[in-house]
């Protein structure tokens, strides 16, 4: 490189004109940053989090947060336990799913720091063996193949999120059937935001900034079995690389499919030479009852993704299983470099994983998980029994919970718009479960929801007050207006202003039928 290209002077400029070095050497030279690791440590003031998050990160997100009073910061009282702001005890029922330990496990944290204490290996092996990935790569095909026989020789990619683990998925599917140009999704499917997933991925709201999307994807109904085979005779069976489907309907607001719908999607896989995915990120592992909803359900996938539950709440890491013949199809001989990814399979991440996996397993908490959630549901079907007014009804996959809301006002009242009804009853919902003292989420792929993802280990009597609460709540909020009283006509506006600026301008039939 010339000194003329370093002072930033290319041939036919001026060279009077200050370059791009020229103007960096002008600017202030910074020494130390605005904020050292030691603040972080010592604590820094609530006032300053909020805004320091509202001037440099989501700032849209934490002013709903900030609207709903939900905002935090929250402290760890114990796993399953948080404390907000203002000192007021929360069961911890959130974490979406990523949460199979509660926050900040004793036994997650010892896995992490007894790794990194004793690590005598690359914490990158991209480019040789690792004894940690080829632990955690044996112990999960060894879990899927205990359940479903076909995957005993099944490899493992890994990657740093479910979105990412989707994509791969994708590019399994793209690679096996290059001639293909369908992929198959279902509606209110929710299969994370990177571009690829994002396309599968059936929300105008989510989508609608970002098209053109990734072409050839058609979506239909979810538990329409029948709709399904007609799309493989209407497009061929040859026409279609593969389908992308979710056991059970997690950021949809815990849809359960129609019975029989998974065994006759395995029916349609096996007379039409069909691939299969399923998106395992939510439900496998435990969460739903058991190890692979998809499996426990008839399907024999060829394909599955995880990923929130093998976190351990700790180190993000996200998984693609499937067979062999998919796996050295897209990444063959010296072409295996076709995919990768820097911090995908790192040694913490792995070790981490395997803790949590290890514990998921010899606790049976996929036996817990049924017994748990199968109490759990009986008590929320109880309440919504009892307060109609206010839950529409509620749905449960073991210890997944969704209880769909009442609009808190009628649509007429916001221009006619339902799903900006159902968008503050979703808020509203989390603020009055907050303040019941409940940590809950919600949906992703649905509104008006509010859903309860309780740790799997959570002790039996605080699942008891965690269900006592909800009670208390719903027993407090009778009718589904009540939630929209106790907020107050100046905060209902303001989330109303706020929800307007990111609602959706049609809209859709209500959820609540």
């Amino acid at each position: 490189m010339s000194d003329d290209t370093l002072d930033g002077v290319t041939g036919g400029s001026d060279p009077s004109a200050p370059g791009p070095l020229a103007l960096r050497s002008s600017a202030t030279r910074l020494s130390r940053l605005p904020i050292a690791t030691e603040e972080l440590f010592a604590g820094l003031p609530d006032r300053r989090i909020h805004a320091l998050e509202r001037r440099h990160g989501n700032g849209e997100l934490v002013r709903v947060l900030e609207a709903l009073d939900i905002a935090g910061p929250f402290r760890r009282v114990s796993p399953w336990e948080l404390e907000d702001a203002s000192g007021r005890h929360l069961i911890h029922a959130g974490g979406y799913a990523a949460l199979p330990f509660g926050e900040g496990a004793p036994s997650m944290v010892d896995a992490a720091v007894r790794y990194l204490t004793a690590m005598n290996r690359p914490a990158f092996a991209q480019q040789a063996v690792s004894d940690w990935r080829a632990a955690l790569e044996t112990n999960l095909v060894a879990l899927l193949a205990s359940v479903a026989p076909s995957h005993a020789g099944s490899q493992v990619l890994f990657s740093n999120s479910g979105t990412e683990a989707i994509e791969i998925a994708m590019k399994l599917l793209r690679a096996a059937r290059p001639k293909a140009p369908w992929i198959l999704a279902f509606s209110k499917g929710y299969h994370g935001k990177t571009l690829g997933a994002l396309s599968i991925t059936a929300n105008d709201e989510y989508q609608r900034p970002f098209r053109p999307l990734v072409p050839g994807i058609k979506v239909l109904p979810y538990g329409d079995a029948e709709a399904l085979e007609t799309a493989l005779l209407t497009l061929g069976a040859d026409q279609v690389a593969g389908v992308v489907l979710e056991p059970v309907q997690g950021e949809g607001g815990v849809i359960v499919p129609p019975e029989g719908f998974l065994a006759d999607v395995e029916r349609l896989r096996v007379e039409h030479d069909l691939l299969v995915v399923a998106d395992e990120i939510q439900t496998g592992l435990g969460r739903t009852g058991h190890w692979f909803a998809s499996v426990a359900g008839g399907l024999d996938p060829d394909v599955v993704t995880l990923a929130k539950p093998l976190s351990g709440g700790r180190v993000p890491v996200g998984a693609t299983i499937a067979r062999e013949t998919l796996v050295r199809t897209m990444l063959p001989g010296f072409s295996s470099r076709r995919h990768s990814s820097t911090f995908a399979g790192n040694g913490l991440a792995m070790a981490v994983g395997l803790h949590a996996l290890e514990r998921l397993v010899e606790g049976g908490y996929d036996v817990r998980a049924q017994e748990d959630g199968a109490r759990g549901l009986q008590r929320l079907t109880a309440l919504a029994d009892e307060v109609p007014g206010l839950i529409a009804n509620v749905r449960g996959a073991g210890m997944l919970f969704a209880l769909q809301l009442r609009h808190v006002l009628k649509p007429g009242l916001l221009g006619g718009r339902p799903e900006l009804a159902r968008l503050l009853a979703s808020g509203l919902g989390l603020r009055t479960f907050h303040l019941g003292g409940v940590h809950a989420c919600v949906s992703l792929a649905a509104t008006g929801v509010v859903r309860l993802t309780p740790a799997l280990d959570m002790p039996p009597a605080l699942q008891d007050e965690l269900w006592t609460r909800v009670e208390k709540i719903g027993h407090a909020h009778r009718q589904a207006w009540r939630m929209g009283a106790s907020a107050g006509p100046a905060k209902l506006v303001r989330l109303a202003n706020i929800a307007t600026r990111g609602a959706p301008d049609e809209t859709r039939r209500s959820d609540e039928g």
